[in-house]
C-alpha cells in the first residue's frame, strides 16, 4: 500500500486505450468508444474478487458512503452510528444526506465495540457502519446480530481494507452494503474513484441510478433515459477506472507484497516484551495494509512515535493527536462549523460529542501506534526498518 508506488505498463496501457479512443465519461458515445468500457470492466473484476452479485462504481470512498446510504432510503433525522477511529468522510458522507451520525467507542480490534453499539441504539437509528480501519475487520458476527435484532442496514466501510477477509468472505462483501475507496493511497488506485458493494438488487438499482444524477440506464440512448427518481453525480471516469482495472489485476501479487513485509517487522516486534497486536477476530485475516500495536500507555506511544522520526522510521503514527482520524480533534464536528446551516437535529446531536466520554476508545488510541505497510521496500531496508523500530522501543521501554 499504495498502488501508485509500482505503476507500470499495465496501467500505461489501459489509460492509453481510453485516450485512445477519445471518450473519458463512462456512459454514453457508444459508436466513439470502439467498445472501450473501462468502468464495466472494472466492476465485473470487482464482483469476482468480492463474490457478490453488483458492484457500482463511484467518484470516491466518500460518495461510496454516501450513496451506499441512500441506496437503503437513509436520509434526514436517520441516525447512523460510527466509531470514533475513521477518516473524517464517514460523518461527512451521513451528514450529506441529512442523517445523523452517531459516534460510539472502539475496542481492541481498533473498529465497533458491538457493547458500545448495542447501548447507542434509539428509535431513530437506522444503520450501524463499521469501518475497516488500517485493514482489519471487528467482530462481524456479533454485529451482524445486533442489526438484525433491531432490524438495522449493516454496512462495511472497507476503504483500507480491500484484501481482508473474515471467515473466508472478503472484506466490504459481508454487510448489506459494502464500501470502497481507490484514492490515491490505497492499496487499489483510480487516482479517486470507489465502488459501493452488495448482494440487494434494489440497492444496486438505486446507487446505479442515484449515481449519475436518477438515470434509469434504460435502453442505449441517453438522452432518452428517463428519471425515476433524484440523484446527483458521483459518476467515475473512464480515466480513474482504466488505472483501477489495471491495478485490481495485481491484487495477489500487492497482498502477497504487503503480507511479506508486515510479517518481517511483526515478527521482530512481537519479541519485545512490551508490544501487544490489535485483535483480528477468529477467522479474520487482515489485508497486511498496516501494523497495529499496542505500547504500555499514551506517554510511551508518543515517546516511540518520536524516537521513530528521529530514527527516520516514517509513515508510522500515534493517532491520539491526529486531526483527520480520531475524534479528539475533530473541533469542526463538534463545533458543527458548516458554510450552510445544519438541522437542528444534528446540531443537537453534534453538541453531545463535547461533553461525551470516549475514554475506552483513548485507552486504545493512545496506545496505538500504526504502521504503513509499502510495496516498494526492498526485503534489506523492511529488515533495517524493523531493527530501527525494535531498537526504538526497547531504548524506551527497557
Amino acid at each position: 500500500m499504495p498502488g501508485f508506488e509500482l505503476f507500470g505498463d499495465l496501467e500505461r496501457k489501459e489509460v492509453n486505450d481510453v485516450l485512445d479512443n477519445g471518450v473519458l465519461m463512462r456512459y454514453g458515445f457508444d459508436g466513439m468508444r470502439k467498445g472501450h468500457w473501462k468502468a464495466k470492466e472494472l466492476e465485473s473484476e470487482l464482483t469476482n474478487i468480492f463474490n457478490s452479485n453488483y458492484v457500482q462504481l463511484v467518484s470516491s470512498g466518500t460518495a461510496a458512503v454516501s450513496v451506499a446510504l441512500a441506496s437503503a432510503g437513509i436520509g434526514a433525522g436517520d441516525e447512523v452510528i460510527m466509531p470514533t477511529f475513521t477518516f473524517v468522510a464517514s460523518f461527512e458522507a451521513i451528514m450529506m444526506l441529512g442523517a445523523i451520525p452517531v459516534l460510539v467507542d472502539i475496542d481492541d480490534t481498533l473498529t465497533l465495540d458491538p457493547k458500545a453499539v448495542e447501548a447507542a441504539i434509539t428509535s431513530k437509528t437506522k444503520a450501524v457502519m463499521i469501518v475497516q480501519m488500517c485493514g482489519s475487520m471487528g467482530h462481524m458476527d456479533a454485529l451482524k446480530m445486533i442489526c438484525t435484532k433491531h432490524n438495522l442496514i449493516f454496512v462495511e466501510d472497507a476503504c483500507q481494507a480491500i484484501g481482508g477477509s473474515y471467515k473466508g468472505k472478503p472484506l466490504g462483501s459481508i454487510a448489506d452494503l459494502g464500501c470502497f475507496s481507490f484514492d490515491f493511497v490505497k492499496t487499489i488506485t483510480c487516482g479517486e474513484g470507489g465502488a459501493v458493494v452488495t448482494n440487494n438488487k434494489d440497492y444496486y438499482t438505486n446507487a446505479d441510478h442515484y449515481s449519475d444524477h436518477g438515470h434509469d440506464h434504460v435502453g442505449n440512448d441517453r438522452g432518452a433515459e428517463t428519471h425515476p427518481f433524484l440523484g446527483y453525480n458521483f459518476r467515475i471516469s473512464e480515466l480513474n477506472a482504466a488505472v483501477g482495472l489495471a491495478q485490481v489485476k495485481r491484487l495477489p501479487e500487492f497482498i502477497n507484497i504487503q503480507k511479506k513485509n508486515y510479517t518481517i517487522i511483526r515478527e521482530v516486534l512481537e519479541k519485545i516484551p512490551e508490544v501487544t497486536f490489535r485483535t483480528v477476530p477468529d477467522g479474520g485475516e487482515e489485508s497486511y495494509s498496516f501494523l497495529n500495536f499496542f505500547l504500555p500507555d499514551l506517554d510511551t506511544s508518543r515517546k516511540v512515535s518520536k524516537a521513530f522520526k528521529d530514527k527516520g522510521v516514517d509513515v508510522c503514527w500515534n493517532y491520539y493527536d491526529n486531526n483527520w482520524h480520531y475524534i479528539r480533534k475533530w473541533h469542526h464536528l463538534k463545533e458543527a462549523k458548516s458554510l450552510y446551516p445544519l438541522t437542528s437535529e444534528i446540531q443537537e446531536a453534534l453538541s453531545k460529542l463535547r461533553t461525551k466520554d470516549f475514554s475506552q476508545s483513548d485507552h486504545y488510541i493512545g496506545r496505538n501506534i500504526s504502521c504503513l505497510i509499502k510495496l516498494s521496500w526492498t526485503e534489506d531496508e523492511v529488515r533495517a526498518r524493523a531493527e530501527k523500530m525494535a531498537n526504538s522501543i526497547t531504548s524506551i521501554c527497557g
